[in-house]
């Protein structure tokens, strides 16, 4: 069966299983004693760090291992802020940042840079945001969604000038080369290369304000409280350097897996939307997302058809809330699937996804009552309204689409709904199809999107 969700969690990688073994009988005892065993933890221990240092670029004194990618990002926020706190209280962070990012600075003054319909962020509006009070900024590496890459370089570039220390999650990006630019912390997550979860790492570097958030410890320089899970350590950072020998290679092969992918996926199946930047992304990770489909139905039917895949749309998720990243692209985010593929993916594994997909897709729609063919057109009426309240995605969008030819170009349809997700699915559609949004207006319930026929 395979799997396309490695952006969420990569299988464990064979040197990092070979290394944990052998860490879990050489690397059991306290690093910081000074008797044998001890000392032959140590050793293990910044055998390791140095690996990990030289996959960052940065040095080994800069670098400490956490108990997760998620606490280095909330360490390195608290502490960079704690560090520079007479600076002000203020942080910039891109809106489609993780939301570990986003949950950390909502403890601060935190103000949110935009970015484009590719989910690429502007170092002009970074700059524009930056003020006399700002202590941090954060920009990721690589969208974890949609696969964009950031122009880490130039936001560093633009934090130096103004003074400002720069956070980059790299969680994503590691795996295939180091995070460009003068970057001062950057945080990473061993799952997400094929090391064992559980294990992160936060680069500081020299010259960062940084005082540590939680009470004093000794070890890891005090950045990470806690006897460090060392057979993990050592299995992450073999796992790091492994997939680095064979990254450019890797990312060749699949790039051009993933070019097959956005190239046939609209071709296949009508009314789909590939979203994302064409090249300036990850080797592995296209994301697309499909009208009139529900996206957890949708995940239920390829892994029946035998993939897994992942997913940003807001149907997957238990509070129904749209995904971030989506939103602030100002895409698509219904039936929304994010394929993500793991070194030694076949071109024959990917021919046999696209083979699937549309029929599945085809069985989703069919369910929902998505439209098909139009049939004959009834008496076209000026104006119509939609009552799709108490109702979920992507059902209003396909009310909508049901009815638009019911109005004479130039007439109006609108949608009334109470779905979180129809603020950005709607205008999305309305892009697709090449209709006019007016925007949304206050209802008695809910609200009211107004949209225009242009053809």
């Amino acid at each position: 069966m395979p799997y396309f969700d490695t952006a969420s969690a990569a299988p464990l990688h064979p040197v990092a299983r070979e290394a944990l073994l052998a860490a879990l009988d050489e690397g059991w005892a306290d690093p910081a004693r000074l008797y044998r065993e001890g000392r032959r933890a140590r050793l293990l221990l910044d055998a390791a760090r140095e690996t990990a240092a030289e996959a960052v670029g940065c040095r080994p004194d800069e670098l400490v291992f956490t108990p997760s990618g998620t606490v280095a990002l909330h360490s390195a926020v608290a502490g960079a802020m704690a560090g520079r706190r007479r600076t002000g209280r203020h942080v910039v962070v891109s809106a489609v940042e993780h939301s570990a990012v986003l949950h950390a600075a909502e403890a601060y003054d935190a103000t949110t840079v935009g970015v484009d319909r590719t989910g690429r962020l502007s170092p002009a509006d970074l700059a524009a945001a930056l003020r006399p009070d700002t202590a941090l900024a954060c920009v990721q590496s690589a969208n974890h969604e949609v696969g964009t890459l950031q122009p880490v370089a130039e936001a560093a570039d633009v934090c130096r000038a103004a003074g400002v220390p720069l956070l980059v999650d790299a969680a994503q990006s590691l795996a295939w080369g180091p995070a460009e630019g003068g970057w001062s912390l950057l945080a990473g997550s061993a799952h997400k290369w094929g090391g064992p979860p559980g294990v992160g790492l936060l680069a500081v570097r020299k010259g960062t304000r940084f005082a540590p958030a939680h009470p004093a410890d000794e070890r890891e320089s005090g950045r990470s409280p806690g006897f460090p899970n060392l057979p993990a350590v050592v299995a992450a950072a073999a796992s790091l350097r492994a997939v680095r020998a064979r990254a450019a290679e890797e990312a060749a092969r699949l790039s051009a897996l993933v070019d097959l992918v956005r190239t046939r996926v609209p071709r296949l199946v009508p009314d789909t939307e590939v979203v994302g930047h064409a090249t300036e992304r990850l080797p592995h990770l296209v994301t697309f997302s499909c009208l009139y489909v529900d996206g957890e139905a949708l995940l239920g039917a390829l892994d029946r058809a035998g993939f897994s895949v992942s997913s940003g749309s807001s149907c997957t998720s238990s509070t129904l809330t749209p995904s971030h990243v989506l939103k602030a692209m100002g895409v698509l985010s219904e039936g929304n699937i994010r394929v993500s593929l793991p070194p030694g993916t076949s071109r024959a594994e990917v021919e046999r996804f696209l083979d699937v997909l549309p029929s599945v897709v085809a069985e989703v729609r069919a369910h929902l009552g998505a439209p098909t063919s139009p049939g004959p057109a009834p008496e076209p009426a000026a104006d119509l309204v939609v009552d799709s309240l108490g109702k979920r995605c992507p059902i209003p969008v396909i009310e909508l689409a049901k009815v638009i030819d019911r109005v004479p170009v130039g007439g109006t349809v609108t949608v009334l709904s109470d779905d979180e997700a129809a603020a950005l699915d709607i205008p999305a559609w309305c892009t697709m199809r090449s209709q006019d949004y007016l925007g949304p207006r206050p209802a008695p319930k809910g609200t009211a999107y107004v949209v225009r026929r242009r053809t």
